[in-house]
């Protein structure tokens, strides 16, 4: 995977001590000292997570998950949202997890390839809830999270750690929750290192969504959350971790990937922020195939282009993409969130940034299908492999049926670091995905956070659901 320029060169290992124990040492200093501006973006991503939990919670996955969780953990202090019963913080972690990650609307850190609002926010909110923590508190842990799932991600070589068939969000995920529960908590580095220590034996997840389909993946959020909070409830009690489980001779990012990059794990700490890099997503789609249904979207505005027009579209894009996005999207919802082919089609049919287009109902439309076969198999092309992920790129090329070819490059797509959405665009989001479910005051609600506690926020997720608004209640 090719260096993005802000994470240089590979450094010679000539430190004696414990890189995850210098990680735990920044992180555990950073109570009171996170910069207003980086406290904002994390309020961004709390309204953008909870928007993505209020849509999915309504999904069969999700209420099997919570269902799971208040059988398992039920009668806890904490939310589950859309559910009237409350459960224990690793368990309202995993549902409330499981629906952030159950539609393909949770962030993204796209050069880690994870997803940290759906984990991070999640068991945050969870333990922040059972402690009582200021919002203040838990806006930091947010910051705290994202830094340890995202260098996590960095250090065991993404692109070769998902490729060799393991799923980032679900085995990095574990060390940004426990990171998270460990700064309300108020752990020292020892402790926090312990976490890490013990959440290496609790990492797990595969891509074999991506080949046999299932609904797995939806799970795989919520079960990092669970894990780092169990994993940092360990440490609390006393549970002694390995001293360099993140990068020791079998730490996480050695022993999960080809490519082990370990240095990341502590490179421009304080300097470079992983929360500052964080992609909001426009579409309810893998984020891997954002930039080829924006250009496909732009290139049928500007044209005005219809189906019947189309004679064939060929893609050009990173050599993932090609190996792991290609596939009928007809299938199932997840094959057509997962599909370059599928999403380039519904850029020209339909809305991709309506996440309604993934219905069952319409993903099956036979002009969907038709189109679709009018789209090649992404051919992977050396510029986008040179920033992937770092900076996502594509380039789609229309070949109409009277003989004119019409092309757009995207490289670096909408709602990435590159080309950020605004405050309001996130709101609006959060309002699209939460109409009907969810207060409209929450965001208002977080951005106040600062000043009030947690529990004032989690009061109102509970007590704002609409009670038909899925089977939960």
């Amino acid at each position: 995977m090719a260096d993005s320029p802000l994470s240089g060169s590979e450094t010679s290992e000539t430190e004696s001590g414990s890189r995850s124990a210098e990680l735990a040492e920044f992180l555990s200093s950073l109570g009171g000292g996170i910069a207003p501006e980086r406290m904002a973006v994390a309020g961004n991503c709390v309204i953008d997570t909870l928007g993505a939990i209020a849509y999915g919670a309504e999904q069969p996955w999700s209420q099997a998950a919570a269902r799971h969780a208040l059988a398992t953990g039920g009668g806890g202090a904490c939310t589950v949202v859309g559910w009237d019963e409350g459960a224990s913080p690793a368990m309202a972690a995993f549902a409330n997890g499981t629906a952030a990650h159950a539609f393909e609307l949770d962030d993204v850190h796209e050069e880690a390839v994870n997803h940290p609002g759906a984990v991070v926010v999640p068991a945050a909110l969870a333990v922040a809830e059972e402690t009582g923590a200021s919002g203040l508190a838990f806006l930091e842990a947010v910051v705290v999270g994202y830094e340890a799932m995202g260098r996590a991600g960095l250090a065991v070589g993404p692109l070769s750690h998902m490729l060799a068939g393991f799923h980032p969000t679900s085995m990095s995920g574990v060390f940004g929750a426990a990171a998270a529960a460990a700064h309300l908590h108020g752990f020292d580095a020892a402790r926090l290192n312990d976490a890490f220590g013990i959440g290496v034996s609790l990492a797990s997840g595969t891509m074999e969504f991506a080949a046999s389909g299932g609904m797995a993946k939806r799970i795989h959020a919520g079960r990092a959350a669970e894990g780092g909070i169990m994993a940092a409830s360990l440490a609390a009690d006393g549970f002694e971790g390995a001293s360099d489980g993140l990068a020791g001779t079998y730490g996480f990012c050695r022993v999960f990937t080809d490519d082990p990059r370990p240095e990341m794990l502590v490179r421009g700490l304080g300097e470079r922020w992983m929360i500052d890099e964080i992609t909001v997503k426009p579409y309810a789609a893998c984020s891997d195939v954002h930039a080829m249904i924006q250009a496909t979207a732009e290139l049928v505005a500007a044209q005005g282009i219809t189906a019947e027009q189309i004679d064939g579209i060929a893609v050009h894009g990173p050599t993932k993409v090609a190996e792991l996005n290609d596939m009928d999207g007809t299938t199932s919802v997840m094959a057509a969130q997962y599909s370059a082919r599928f999403n380039i089609a519904a850029a020209v049919l339909a809305d991709p940034a309506d996440p309604d287009t993934y219905h069952p109902d319409r993903i099956a439309h036979p002009a969907l299908a038709a189109l679709q076969a009018k789209v090649a198999t992404t051919v992977p092309e050396p510029a986008f492999d040179a920033t992937y992920a770092w900076k996502q790129g594509a380039r789609v090329e229309i070949t109409t049926t009277d003989g004119r070819v019409l092309e757009r490059t995207v490289h670096g797509q909408r709602g990435s670091m590159h080309d950020p959405l605004s405050d309001a665009e996130i709101e609006r989001k959060f309002h699209t995905l939460a109409g009907g479910r969810l207060d409209p005051g929450i965001p208002e609600a977080v951005r106040s956070l600062p000043d009030r506690s947690v529990r004032e926020l989690t009061r109102l997720l509970r007590s704002s659901w609409r009670a038909d608004a899925s089977g939960a209640r």
